[in-house]
């Protein structure tokens, strides 16, 4: 079940309903994937932290299985020209490549 700590997105209890109700909201760069990279192969929120914000993130708690377990983030950039989505397991599925650069960056307060 997903649990929105910063803004309500609807009564979305699955990890792609709330993917995909972000990608209608502009969200449609997926940020775990290569095809976010730049060219030399580095991944826009892993080279440039400092120029993108934590919009929002949604956790999904397995309910029987920890391998279920994610969060779900709402990335853009501060001038809002790049939104995307960065989904990262935590507990024991943490991967520490992705918490390393969600530790990078910072959430939005506005």
């Amino acid at each position: 079940m997903a649990n929105d700590n910063l803004k309500h997105i609807g009564e979305m209890t699955s990890l792609s309903e709330v993917i995909n109700a972000l990608v209608k909201q502009g969200y449609t760069l997926d940020f775990n994937l290569k095809s976010s990279q730049l060219s030399d192969g580095e991944n826009p929120i892993q080279e440039f932290p400092e120029q993108f914000l934590i919009d929002r993130h949604y956790r999904f708690e397995g309910e029987s299985d920890p391998d279920d377990e994610a969060i779900v983030y709402a990335i853009s950039s501060i001038d809002g020209k790049i939104k995307g989505v960065f989904v990262n397991g935590y507990a024991t599925s943490s991967e520490n490549c992705g918490e390393e650069i969600i530790k990078k960056l910072k959430t939005r307060t506005d």
